[in-house]
């Protein structure tokens, strides 16, 4: 007598093929655990315990043996920063990377006690953040006071003094400055790795490109062929892209036309840059599927870690220099400093640098990498 199906036993082994069939599409396991576990780790190591924080640096001749500097290092709104040159330190307070400068001194009154004042010194960029820093002085003040009148004979008496900033007017840096750089650079990110990976991929499966690589057509032609189309296009949409924020979102452009000249001239060598890197995932990929996971791989992490969105001084020191490393981070530092502080591409030279080496790379990998068939 033949024994019963069992159910049991099918339901079984189709939960079994299926979860195996799981881990047959890496896209799957990306997607639902790499990328989560990504987000966690750059959205978690912003600020301390979700404290907003602001730049502050101390004016050459500040008293840092008073008493009371070490209430300021300690504050946790308050970060101090420290600068090499005064030309790097004006250049973040004009823009409102940095939202004051403190220069503290010491003097006696009449009874002799030792008095300290904090003077603030800040410009209008910083309008949206020198009031915190203001009431986080004098937050700190009030708590100094009060440790030193437990500590001593708890008469009421004034120990430090923080005085009204004083603002100094400097040319508006507007939110756009910042955000406009960091959408044209994610716009070329993804739109050049996609419509160079697919475009690539169908041309070689439809056997397109293995034709061509029969006929007398230099290879160098047929890449360049398909680069420049792209190459057009993307630029036509950064053209549309940074015109609209300048006559329409006040977006600067320091020098007008040459800063608008200056601002193709480095989306070309960001487009170069990334058209190789579409052309490796088309040629290592053996399904159109699969290409996306490649571009959400190199893409995602640089977006989030590029300072599109937001500053890369939010992220602790060592996430920073794993930021300063990645080619769209060199990009949107270059537009920034193009458009808003009135630089000329000869001035990124440092970023062209870090952006060849990129491309040297890149490039040498898609050599060893492509294929026609």
């Amino acid at each position: 007598m033949s024994k019963p199906y069992s159910q049991g036993k099918a339901l079984w082994a189709i939960t079994r093929a299926s979860f195996k069939a799981i881990f047959n599409h890496p896209t799957a396991v990306v997607f639902s655990l790499l990328f989560p576990i990504i987000f966690i780790l750059i959205f978690g190591a912003f600020g301390k315990g979700g404290i907003p924080t602001y730049r502050i640096t101390m004016a050459p001749g500040a008293d840092t043996t008073a008493s009371f500097y070490p209430a300021i290092k300690m504050h946790p709104q308050l970060r101090l920063v420290y600068y090499a040159d005064t030309v790097e330190r004006n250049k973040d307070l004009q823009k409102g990377k940095l939202s004051a400068i403190l220069d503290i001194r010491q003097s006696g009154d009449s009874l002799s006690a030792r008095r300290t004042v904090v003077q603030i010194l800040s410009t209008t960029a910083s309008n949206n953040t020198i009031g915190a820093v203001k009431q986080a002085l004098d937050f700190a003040k009030l708590n100094y006071e009060y440790k030193m009148l437990k500590a001593k004979t708890g008469q009421d008496e004034e120990y430090v003094t923080v005085r009204e900033p004083v603002i100094r007017e400097v040319r508006p840096y507007r939110q756009i400055d910042f955000i406009l750089p960091g959408q044209l650079g994610f716009s070329i990110l993804f739109s050049t790795l996609f419509g160079i990976a697919f475009v690539f991929y169908g041309l070689r499966e439809q056997l397109v490109l293995k034709r061509f690589y029969a006929s007398p057509v230099n290879k160098i032609n047929i890449l360049l062929g398909i680069g420049m189309s792209r190459l057009f296009f993307q630029l036509m949409n950064i053209v549309v892209l940074v015109l609209f924020g300048h006559f329409f979102l006040d977006f600067t452009l320091q020098h007008g036309f040459i800063t608008f000249v200056e601002i193709m001239i480095m989306s070309v060598i960001m487009l170069f840059l990334l058209m190789g890197v579409g052309l490796i995932f088309s040629s290592i990929v053996k399904s159109d599927t699969s290409i996306p996971l490649l571009i959400n791989l190199f893409g995602f992490p640089q977006m989030m870690l590029s300072g599109t969105f937001f500053p890369i001084e939010v992220f602790p020191k060592w996430l920073q220099q794993i930021c300063n490393i990645l080619p769209l981070t060199q990009f949107n530092n270059a537009l920034r400093k193009i458009s808003f502080e009135g630089q000329h591409v000869t001035d990124c030279l440092k970023e062209i640098g870090i952006l060849g080496i990129w491309m040297v790379i890149i490039y040498v990998i898609l050599g060893r990498v492509i294929k026609w068939e």
